[in-house]
């Protein structure tokens, strides 16, 4: 009787192999596959831009820093920093509150400082210069702190704790012009401000800064008197 069932059993059995050996060819398939995507990732996106994205906004830089500090430390170490910290807890933060601009970082001497708006940039350095002319009467010179100022209006690369960019980096020879407890902006400041801000402009002209290709129209901010 079992003679009947043998053609089954031979059909069935071939069925089997043939959707093992199916199964087994398309496992082999996706692996296949797999490998050859893994090496497509790894190959370098040619042509391709990236899609990180950077963040930029116009800004107005203001960098203070103090004049003569080396010197100023090296007569007096705990003295200077003492002072200088209080100038700028008393006079430079509330400034700065004040006309709505952010600390971007503090340095040994001096400080970083980003507005939105060149005109409230410009009007917190005059306030805090006015606070320090009086804060120093009575102190004799080798001991006061002077604070020199240069602002600048340009597009900025921002990250968390810092900003970076041209504009940012002109600052700094800009601020090497201006004369103790003075103010120095760039023409492209000068622009947003006048008519806007109560104070004199001196024309300086044009100036060639250091590792600035482009020489750069300075302007000299005082008080009205």
């Amino acid at each position: 009787m079992f003679e009947e069932f043998w053609p089954d059993l031979g059909k069935m059995l071939a069925a089997g192999l043939l959707a093992g050996s199916a199964s087994l060819a398309m496992q082999g398939a996706a692996r296949k596959a797999a490998r050859r995507l893994k090496q497509l990732r790894a190959l370098p996106a040619v042509g391709l831009k990236t899609t990180e994205f950077v963040e930029r906004r116009l800004a107005a830089i203001l960098l203070a820093d103090v004049v003569g500090y080396s010197r100023l430390m090296n007569a007096d170490e705990e003295g200077t920093h003492a002072g200088f910290l209080s100038c700028r807890r008393e006079i430079m933060e509330p400034a700065v509150r004040e006309h709505r601009g952010r600390i971007v970082k503090n340095t040994g001497d001096g400080a970083l400082v980003e507005f939105g708006s060149a005109v409230d940039a410009v009007r917190c350095a005059l306030d805090f210069q006015q606070a320090m002319v009086a804060r120093n009467a009575g102190v004799p010179q080798s001991r006061r702190i002077d604070l020199r100022v240069a602002i600048n209006l340009g597009d900025v690369i921002v990250e968390p704790d810092d900003i970076y960019g041209h504009a940012v980096n002109l600052v700094a020879p800009l601020e090497s012009l201006a004369s103790p407890g003075g103010i120095c902006i760039s023409a492209d400041t000068w622009r947003h401000v006048r008519g806007s801000v109560a104070a004199e402009f001196v024309d300086m002209g044009e100036r060639h800064l250091k590792n600035i290709a482009d020489p750069v129209r300075v302007f000299a901010v005082s008080p009205v008197t």
